[in-house]
């Protein structure tokens, strides 16, 4: 009598592959999160902050990413550990008025991420090509929705179109800071903690707002829970592994991007002369072709507008798995785009200054993190929710720690502005 062999698991499949095959199929997720936060609200806060303060937020730069991959690997943890995206656990296991509030703010951090998206890649339409910026946001919907509709054709098309785009504006500021250089002692000193006054509170808050973003929290879970099918506790762990290597290259290249922004503008425009006040990103754009060359601004210019693409239609894909999985429904994408995208086009046709809608923007999810980043906690220490993936202690208490301090943070910032 023959013995009866068990099935592979989707997992053991992809495993089978080989070595770095297998490796590769299993990545892609943090790619996907690592575009928003490396939106065009990054381009405008970290040029403003290069440009009025040297190298000497670096160190919010590195913290904040280290903060982020934290965040994004739980949130990834939370979909394989359990089969369910963070907002459809926050249904189940939190109480109804807390659930739907946490959707109400929600979707109004989409707006706010829709306004940076779209005015990102309106800009970098009207640098490349002299499109107006209102045509120009309504083309950005357009694109954003072609992006999408790769998804409906499996999420690997989507993932590796949203990997490309990454590329692009990797090499595009990689190739910036080759060509202006920085100085590396200055660099260096960066990374101590220190502000330079208060008037640098608020670009921190919007680093911070920029670079942990709300959306992605909730939607890297989603991309994670179904990906692939796992039999057992022990292809979860293993695939865990991969989740981290996932979060360590793809947010890894994230904060690398989000440096060179800072580099470049305290390189070339800090202690110059050469002021970026108005329109920090097209005077980032002139003054690149004028003190470095026509391929430093070009380069500047691809690199917004794959941002600003890539970044809308991952913040599209993440508002329709935050309605659904809090409030069980689900409207076309073209009803939920045109809602989210009303407060970008709005800015555009009246004309109001780009940069500062920007940075604004990302103060506005600077103040979304902690609720995200509250229920993230919450629902990943419960034992009876994550069983054996349940978090340690101290992977808690840090991320307690990071979740109080940016509370404090945006509380003070209430208190320096309005008191």
């Amino acid at each position: 009598m023959s013995a009866v062999v068990a099935p592979e698991s989707v997992f053991q499949e992809i495993r089978a592959r080989g070595r770095l095959r297998g490796t590769v199929a299993l990545l892609g997720p943090a790619f996907v999160a690592a575009v928003a936060y490396i939106d065009p609200g990054n381009f405008a806060t970290n040029f403003t902050a290069g440009a009025r303060f040297g190298y000497t937020l670096v160190w919010v730069i590195v913290v904040a990413n280290l903060t982020a991959m934290l965040v994004q690997y739980l949130s990834a943890k939370a979909g394989v550990a359990t089969g369910r995206d963070l907002p459809e656990l926050c249904r189940e296991h939190l109480p109804r008025p807390v659930s739907r509030g946490l959707w109400v703010q929600a979707e109004i951090i989409a707006m706010a991420t829709d306004l940076a998206e779209f005015l990102g890649a309106a800009v970098g339409l009207y640098l490349l090509f002299g499109v107006p910026l209102f045509p120009a946001g309504l083309i950005t919907a357009v694109v954003a929705f072609g992006i999408l509709a790769l998804e409906q054709r499996g999420y690997r098309r989507f993932e590796l179109a949203i990997a490309g785009l990454l590329g692009i504006v990797l090499l595009g500021f990689l190739y910036d800071l080759i060509v202006v250089g920085a100085d590396p002692a200055g660099v260096a000193s960066g990374f101590v903690p220190r502000l330079a006054g208060s008037d640098s509170l608020l670009l921190v808050c919007g680093i911070i707002g920029a670079t942990v973003m709300p959306h992605v929290v909730y939607l890297h879970s989603a991309l994670t829970k179904s990906r692939v099918a796992c039999r057992d506790d022990g292809e979860r762990r293993e695939l865990l592994r991969f989740q981290r290597l996932d979060v360590m290259i793809g947010l890894g290249a994230a904060g690398l991007i989000n440096l060179s922004m800072l580099v470049v503008a305290a390189s070339l425009f800090h202690g110059s002369g050469v002021s970026l006040e108005g329109d920090t990103i097209q005077a980032a754009h002139d003054g690149l072709g004028r003190l470095v060359g026509g391929g430093a601004a070009l380069a500047f210019a691809v690199a917004l507008l794959a941002s600003g693409l890539s970044s809308s239609s991952v913040g599209t894909y993440a508002g329709q798995i935050v309605m659904q999985g809090f409030i069980r429904r689900r409207i076309p994408l073209f009803v939920r785009r045109a809602v989210t995208m009303a407060p970008a086009l709005t800015v555009l046709a009246l004309g109001l200054p780009p940069t500062d809608s920007l940075v604004i923007s990302q103060v506005v999810l600077s103040f979304g993190i902690p609720f995200a980043l509250v229920p993230l906690l919450l629902v990943t220490r419960r034992r009876d929710i994550m069983g054996s993936f349940v978090n340690h202690r101290v992977t808690t208490f840090v991320a307690g720690t990071v979740a109080v301090l940016i509370i404090g943070l945006n509380a003070y910032l209430i208190f320096d502005l309005f008191v």
